[in-house]
């Protein structure tokens, strides 16, 4: 592992104590608020699905062949795009702070059949068991160890010069660009590792199970946004299955680029099978500290970005409640700065770009580590 060569073995495991101690602490504290906090969320989500639904079907009636006296496309266009913004928002939610966080486990010491990461499925072509595995077990595991965490480049692109060059990475911005626009399928294939499959280290039919159960959730997702919410609206189907596409890719535009932010900007380092070796709870925490970033915002963007915002602290502690980031997340980079470790954070912008020209750059065989 590229550690800094300042620390000592023990300065490290006096490190993780130190986070040991910040996570006991917080999650021996979790009360009635955090629940509240959970519970609004949920609550929130909710009522926006339910505006966007209404605003989506309510401009509709401002269309131009009804002849009314307030019909106009200026004006059904200002109602559908309220009604698709907020049901974009409710996906945003659904899937960042609520889904996502829920399935971390975050919320299991509620006790709640409804908020749990055993029942829980989320509103994505993936279906929650997959994502579980590939997510919680191999990414958060294995973060940004090469050959074995499969986020890094997500099986397509080559984000980091540790990875070996191959020319059909050379196009790889427009892979990565309908990556962004199709988001959540490329979630929902990660699982089946279509890329081995190909290579043949891999067989089809150890994929197909896992595909009989993506296309269970296809059927169910396409169902509801794309079959029996289009049929309510009789002759104008299109434009509500439009509306919930529309939705449904302004969630995966904002989920692509808070991820990808919090993983492949510049300083986020990887490293590989040999540097994980005996790897002890403290080095754990400190290879998670190094391959995460964070990303600086306001109280509403960390809450629309699931508080993935602050990608270091979820990484470090992947089932604290994610309304605790925000807490915890200033004694974290003190102790960053106490044990001389670099805590990486910057604007969306900032972030965003770099994570961009990484990604461009790499396309390249003459590519050299950041």
């Amino acid at each position: 592992m590229s550690l800094p060569v300042h620390l000592t073995d023990r300065e490290i495991e006096d490190f993780g104590r130190e986070l040991d101690d910040i996570y006991e602490e917080v999650m021996n504290d979790r009360g009635e608020a955090d629940a509240r906090y959970i519970r609004r969320v949920i609550k929130t989500q909710r009522w926006l699905a339910a505006v966007g639904r209404v605003g989506i079907f309510a401009s509709l009636a401002l269309l131009p062949e009804w002849g009314h006296a307030l019909a106009s496309w200026w004006a059904f266009g200002a109602a559908m795009a309220f009604g698709v913004l907020s049901l974009g928002l409710a996906k945003i939610l659904e899937n960042m702070e609520i889904g996502h966080n829920v399935m971390h486990a975050q919320w299991d010491w509620l006790r709640d059949p409804e908020i749990n990461s055993g029942s829980w499925e989320w509103d994505s072509v993936c279906p929650s068991d997959q994502w579980k595995h590939s997510h919680n077990v191999m990414h958060h595991t294995w973060t940004n160890v090469i050959g074995r965490d499969r986020d890094v480049g997500y099986g397509i692109l080559r984000v980091n010069a540790a990875q070996p060059w191959h020319p059909k990475y050379v196009p790889q911005m427009l892979y990565n660009m309908l990556l962004a626009v199709f988001f959540e399928w490329g979630v929902a294939l990660h699982d089946v590792e279509f890329d081995r499959i190909v290579t043949g280290d891999k067989k089809l039919s150890e994929a197909m199970p896992l595909m009989r159960g993506i296309l269970r959730k296809i059927a169910r997702q396409g169902a509801k946004d794309y079959i029996l919410w289009p049929l309510l609206a009789g002759p104008f189907f299109l434009y509500v299955a439009g509306a919930n596409a529309v939705a449904n890719l302004i969630r995966n535009l904002w989920s692509y680029a808070i991820i990808f932010c919090g993983h492949f900007p510049e300083g986020s380092q990887v490293f590989t099978e040999t540097d994980v070796e005996g790897e002890t709870r403290a080095r754990w925490y400190l290879r998670q500290l190094l391959g995460s970033c964070n990303i600086e915002g306001g109280p509403l963007f960390h809450v629309l970005s699931g508080n993935l915002s602050h990608q270091i602290e979820h990484h470090l502690f992947p089932d604290m409640p994610s309304n605790r980031y925000p807490q915890v997340a200033p004694r974290v980079r003190a102790l960053c700065d106490r044990y001389g470790l670099p805590y990486n954070s910057g604007s969306l912008a900032r972030q965003f770009g770099t994570t961009t020209w990484a990604i461009a750059r790499h396309s390249l065989p003459s590519a050299k580590a950041a």
